[in-house]
């Protein structure tokens, strides 16, 4: 059984289709893209993995369970944990205070009454654990707004990291970084999903991070998807070339 499926997910808004009929098997370990062209429907389909927007038809299943009704907090409670397109942070609190508070909000005794310095204490250990393995450690007293760009994008992963989740969605982690800042960040990734421990879902626009990360691609176009393959055979796809280029019909 595969950790993440995707049965059958659509969804309409009026007479749009985002997200047509797309159904998808992540194993566990696995680091799979998502890409096409822009109005493709990839962060319209990570809104429906997560919970942001309610499907139209079709299942998500994790680990064997339907998600379906459940909202983005169920979801990240029971193990799916996600970054934005758009940066996304406390900006007057510290890095490592953005890190503790994302893992705080998974920890299961987080609003009894009691045993708050427990709580705390394990939430600001996840918290530097994460920035440790995203490589910030060094920044983690600063406050997040005022971190280059390239280190907040990594701050983001760190703050979904810290969370402990079996499953990551990373929403294109290298959007607006500069070429250092994208040569850092994808050696920075490259590291954290060596060994096969995360399973990580990532949508991204830049092919060479892609084909340096991903072990699959799936491929959409129109809300649907076109090719769903190892990145070798995605790359020689004729309808994916034809898609990129604005041919495919």
């Amino acid at each position: 059984m595969a950790l993440l499926e995707l049965d059958g997910l659509t969804k309409r808004y009026g007479g749009v289709t985002a997200v047509n009929d797309v159904t998808m098997r992540v194993e566990a370990g696995e680091v799979r893209a998502v890409i096409g062209p822009n109005g493709a429907g990839k962060t319209s389909l990570f809104h429906l993995i997560t919970g942001v927007v309610t499907a139209t038809s079709g299942d998500v299943r994790f680990d064997g369970r339907v998600l379906s009704g459940l909202s983005s907090y169920q979801r990240c409670q029971a193990g799916l944990s996600r970054t934005f397109q758009l940066t996304s942070l406390f900006p007057e609190m510290t890095a490592r205070e953005n890190c503790r508070v994302a893992a705080q909000a998974r920890l299961p005794r987080r609003w009894q009454p009691w045993g708050g310095a427990s709580v705390f204490g394990e939430a600001s250990k996840r918290g530097d654990e994460a920035l440790e393995r995203l490589g910030l450690s060094a920044v983690a007293g600063r406050p997040a707004g005022l971190l280059s760009h390239g280190d907040q994008r990594l701050l983001e992963v760190a703050m979904a990291l810290s969370q402990k989740p079996r499953v990551l969605l990373l929403d294109e982690p290298t959007q607006g970084l500069s070429v250092e800042e994208t040569l850092t960040a994808v050696e920075t990734l490259a590291g954290l999903f060596a060994g096969g421990g995360l399973t990580v879902l990532l949508v991204e626009h830049d092919m060479e991070v892609v084909f340096r990360l991903a072990s699959k691609i799936t491929v959409m176009h129109r809300g649907s998807v076109i090719a769903d393959d190892v990145p070798s055979v995605v790359k020689d796809d004729a309808a994916v070339q034809a898609a990129y280029l604005g041919g495919y019909a």
